[in-house]
């Protein structure tokens, strides 16, 4: 609704601005064609003067502005119609990727607060036991925990700004960042056991140290929880060329090309993963933290099942 007055009163300050500078304009060319020049009244032969051609042939050319005008007044609601719409497109998606993400994001708080509500009403309805608190306290707080996480990676998202999200840069392996960044995720899953670290080539990049784990992390989390209890993933660090690239491969069930290319969107999850728990932001959030950095992440599924993400960055 904003975007369409928004549209509508744009669309008529671009009419009446151009009317009125192309009414200026005919009349110059009118008062400019009457006055500047000093015609001599000349007696032809036959009794004619030139006095009356010019006064016919600047009757012609009122005639021919005024239709002209006429013509440009008719065209040009159309012309700035569509001026204002290509004015207002980044506005536009902006707006509807604002709505969107606040719709999503309101879907995402509303189970986890469900939880914590049932989980404290379920306390308070009667004297429980010690270990009933207990069981009741750990779900309240991985609940916690999740929305504490869910909140920062929306905060993150929320910037979109290449220039905060890739401050404080520095040069580093990317051996080094995976290594981290696996430590990382596999203290917090139990799956040290299922997460190999490959020997790759020795590359620096130039990144911020903590976003750039942030996204290896959400890469390595991701390929953990669709390759199942029994799934080995595999991160690795090499130079290809001029590029640093990190690797993350699992042995999953993988997924379509489809699915892939929709991998990266907010919110976004694969159906036949709706079983699986996530809140479908750990992939864009990759994608913006390597995109700050001037790389590229990819998602590629493999015909008999897994899938790798590859990131992408300018080696140094």
């Amino acid at each position: 609704m904003i975007v369409r007055r928004t549209t509508a009163r744009l669309t008529f300050t671009f009419t009446a601005i151009m009317l009125a500078v192309l009414a200026v304009a005919f009349v110059g060319i009118y008062v400019f064609a009457t006055f500047a020049f000093d015609f001599d009244v000349v007696t032809t032969d036959n009794g004619l003067s030139n006095d009356g051609a010019v006064t016919h042939a600047l009757d012609s050319l009122r005639t021919v502005l005024l239709l002209a005008y006429l013509a440009v007044a008719l065209a040009l609601p159309f012309v700035s119609w569509a001026m204002a719409r290509l004015a207002l497109r980044p506005l536009r998606r902006s707006y509807e990727v604002q709505a969107q993400f606040v719709d999503a994001t309101s879907h995402e708080f509303r189970t986890p607060l469900g939880i914590l509500l049932g989980e404290l009403s379920w306390a308070l309805l009667k004297r429980r036991t010690a270990a009933e608190y207990e069981e009741s306290i750990r779900t309240s707080l991985e609940t916690v925990e999740s929305l504490s996480h869910l909140t920062d990676q929306l905060l993150l998202l929320s910037r979109d700004d290449r220039v905060e999200l890739a401050s404080g840069r520095e040069r580093l392996p990317l051996s080094e960042i995976a290594a981290e960044a696996a430590d990382l995720a596999s203290r917090a899953d139990g799956a040290a056991d299922r997460l190999h670290i490959e020997a790759g080539d020795d590359v620096d990049v130039l990144v911020s140290r903590d976003l750039m784990v942030s996204a290896v992390r959400n890469l390595i989390d991701n390929a953990l929880k669709f390759s199942g209890p029994d799934g080995t993933v595999t991160v690795r660090a090499s130079r290809h060329g001029s590029a640093a690239v990190l690797t993350v491969s699992d042995d999953g069930p993988g997924l379509t090309k489809t699915d892939a290319n929709r991998a990266f969107e907010r919110f976004w999850r694969a159906p036949a993963t709706s079983h699986i728990a996530g809140h479908g932001m750990g992939l864009p959030l990759v994608r913006s933290i390597v995109e700050a950095h001037g790389g590229r992440a990819e998602l590629t599924g493999h015909p008999g099942g897994g899938a790798t993400a590859r990131i992408n960055l300018d080696a140094v």
